[in-house]
């Protein structure tokens, strides 16, 4: 089998590199790539690209998601998390391809404290969302063969993250202040990328798993719990880190006003997945606490 990955060096990407592997000949590029265009925002370089490669599979770990950001270039987020998965859908059925795209909590309005399932309406807040959600439409209509999963609070060890910056405050700082009203479940790249390539081997055996899904970590917690697990395993893990802050203030979104509105319940259910997949999903400590032991 032939694999092409999008996005190699994203947190995502940069997983699958490992976990898709093992799948077949794997062919991944970012948009610095020179043999092949992996520049989503080139929409011919990108079909040509397809049309030269012929995989079997494409996976899309590629977007805009600078979600602030967005709201001032809603053009280019279209693009890139729209337009180009369309292309990529339209080409994937030419070919007999599956494709593989990873989406958003963003589709959603945020409201209640229900998980949202995959048949709920959709009601995206701000132009990242909504481009998102056009981008899973278009690969539904385009392309017979996909796997969408939607996805929420991505990190990895890899790069930057909201723990990394936590620990990094509480060394400096007596009190933390983090939001406490937005609710959802810190779901690793390694989980996705992991799941990505057992959802992949049973679909290719079972075309009629083709679909959306949601795929989060177990469990739900709030960015101000968060970041108090996070502070808390640092200090059991590592006996030499100075932690200087003595609280972490729990505070509304309100106090910390963004371009882009953010939902306030993030919780996806993923039984779905689950049931169809035969998986079980770790509860969101057991990637956070591994994330914690990797880079202390």
């Amino acid at each position: 089998m032939k694999i092409l990955l999008l996005g190699k060096n994203v947190q995502v990407g940069w997983e699958l590199q490992r976990s898709l592997a093992p799948l077949g000949e794997l062919i991944a590029l970012d948009r610095h790539s020179q043999d092949w265009c992996g520049d989503l925002g080139n929409l011919e370089g990108l079909a040509a690209t397809v049309q030269a490669i012929k995989p079997d599979l494409i996976v899309n770990a590629a977007a805009h998601t600078a979600v602030d950001k967005a709201e001032s270039e809603p053009v280019l987020a279209r693009t890139l998390n729209a337009l180009a998965p369309g292309v990529l859908a339209h080409e994937a059925n030419k070919l007999g391809a599956w494709l593989v795209h990873y989406s958003t909590d963003y589709v959603f309005d945020g409201s209640g404290e229900v998980p949202w399932k995959e048949t709920d309406a959709t009601a995206p807040l701000s132009v990242y969302g909504q481009t998102k959600r056009e981008g899973e439409l278009l690969i539904a209509e385009r392309c017979q063969r996909h796997l969408i999963f939607r996805t929420s609070w991505v990190y990895a060890a890899r790069g930057g993250n909201f723990a990394k910056t936590m620990l990094r405050l509480a060394q400096e700082r007596e009190r933390l202040t983090v939001i406490d009203d937005q609710w959802g479940a810190p779901t690793s790249a390694e989980l996705l990328a992991d799941v990505t390539a057992l959802a992949v081997r049973q679909a290719l055996q079972r075309p009629q798993d083709a679909g959306t899904y949601h795929l989060a970590a177990g469990g739900e917690t709030s960015w101000n719990g968060y970041a108090k697990h996070v502070i808390a395993q640092a200090q059991r893990i590592s006996s030499t880190l100075k932690i200087a802050a003595k609280e972490v203030a729990a505070v509304p979104t309100s106090a910390f006003p963004t371009p882009a509105r953010r939902p306030h319940n993030s919780r996806l259910d993923t039984r779905k997945l689950q049931s169809v997949f035969g998986l079980t999903l770790p509860d969101w400590q057991q990637g956070v606490d591994r994330m914690l032991s990797e880079t202390l």
